[in-house]
């Protein structure tokens, strides 16, 4: 056989080239080793029929959180990754440098999907974020220690793309604009972009964004009142057109309280898509509003913004504000990450983070992904997840953490609960 995998008849759509046409896609020992009209089926080990489905590169979900086990709001990415078409999760800041060795040895390092992550400028990462419970982790600004932050990143440069910082009342208190100076220093100090997360002020909008530089991410740049990016009258306020122009990347990091419906509306009205859709799927979200990246871009597409954009913005725009042009494309001899997708017609009901509802015609789901080759299909039967979306207000957090990863959480590898995984193997060694 010339090739391990070959992904048949689909409509491959692979924004970072331009391709938008019939092919098939051909995979060997990892990478993609041809894209043609047509490859004889009889020259591959396993076929996956994609007649009627969306080949694309492997999704890269630019803001999650998947220390699981580790933090309060880690969700399990392996569980997620075929459901989702997300080959790449990318954790934004759920440790810091006290905890970051943990969260490489313990989770990325056995993780099937592949995982990277930003440093959290809080040497304790996330560590107080429940329905109730909410520390926030630069309200003592003795956590945020640039030198540390620098130390971590130097030491896990191969899995770190950045720094993170969470501005705002819910994660810095009263400590204002000084975590974000402080990252920023850290940022700087390494050559890599920050993330800035904005919440309720303080610091304000207008606090935090003149200091973001080309090739920084605002993220949760379409969140509600306070904060929010629009006017009362939809407006766009001054500030947000100045980023965009200076080069900072907008990124949705829809969450749990992150993405409102009429400023999504109001910001592409005026022209300002977003350059990223990103998930950041956390254990307080993944069960509702967000679920999931494809949920998320399905709420683009049902507010007008066009499916190669929308897959731009969760595959090559990502990959390019990490640096990694390796991930987001589908190119011959480039890595063998591939998603299998398809648009579902029927009639869904997507809700945002202040609980609005939008009805739409069509949703992507995935069939499955490919990991380096290996075919990865979705065995999640059910894709109407969002019109079941309840809020758990009044659960504990032990109470949430169960519905995530059931009774048999404490099997490392999940059985049976994880839909194919069984064929792959770890991305990097496991240390036991």
């Amino acid at each position: 056989m010339q090739f391990d995998l070959l992904i048949k008849g689909g409509r491959v759509i692979d924004p970072a080239s331009g391709l938008d046409a019939q092919r098939d896609v051909a995979v060997a020992d990892g990478s993609i080793a041809a894209i043609d009209a047509a490859i004889d089926a009889e020259a591959a080990r396993e076929v996956v029929d994609a007649r009627d489905c969306i080949v694309t590169p492997g999704l890269v979900d630019l803001h999650s959180h998947v220390y699981w086990g580790g933090t309060s709001l880690g969700v399990d990415a392996d569980r997620l990754a075929a459901k989702s078409g997300t080959t790449t999760f990318i954790d934004a800041g759920s440790a810091g440098a006290g905890n970051f060795l943990g969260f490489r040895r313990h989770v990325i390092e056995r993780s099937k999907v592949r995982i990277l992550a930003y440093v959290n400028i809080s040497f304790a990462g996330i560590f107080g974020f429940a329905k109730t419970v909410s520390v926030g982790e630069c309200s003592d600004l003795r956590l945020c220690e640039p030198r540390e932050t620098v130390a971590a990143v130097r030491e896990h440069a191969d899995v770190v793309v950045g720094v993170k910082v969470r501005s705002g009342k819910h994660a810095g208190g009263t400590s204002g604009i000084a975590p974000v100076d402080l990252a920023l220093e850290a940022a700087d100090k390494v050559g890599l972009p920050l993330m800035a997360h904005i919440d309720e002020p303080p610091p304000g909008r207008s606090e935090v964004l003149p200091r973001l530089r080309r090739g920084d991410i605002l993220t949760h740049c379409f969140r509600p009142f306070p904060n929010a990016p629009v006017f009362a009258s939809g407006a766009v306020r001054p500030d947000m057109r100045l980023a965009r122009e200076r080069g900072v990347i907008f990124d949705i990091g829809h969450g749990m309280g992150s993405f409102d419906f009429e400023v999504a509306k109001a910001m592409l009205a005026e022209g300002l898509a977003p350059d990223v859709i990103s998930s950041d799927v956390h254990l307080y979200c993944v069960d509702g509003p967000a679920f999931d990246i494809l949920v998320c871009m399905s709420k683009l597409m049902a507010l007008g913004m066009p499916l190669v954009e929308v897959l731009r913005a969760a595959t090559a725009n990502p990959a390019q504000a990490i640096a990694r042009p390796e991930l987001g494309a589908l190119k011959v001899g480039g890595i063998g990450d591939v998603a299998v997708l398809k648009s579902q017609p029927g009639r869904f009901t997507f809700v945002d983070a202040v609980g609005a509802s939008l009805i739409a015609d069509q949703r992507l789901v995935s069939n499955g992904i490919v990991i380096a080759g290996k075919w990865w299909p979705n065995e999640v039967p059910d894709h109407n997840e969002t019109e079941r979306f309840e809020a758990h207000a009044h659960h504990t957090h032990v109470d949430v953490a169960a519905r995530h990863f059931g009774p048999s959480s404490s099997s490392f590898w999940g059985g049976a609960t994880r839909s194919g995984a069984q064929t792959l193997e770890p991305r990097g060694a496991v240390h036991t």
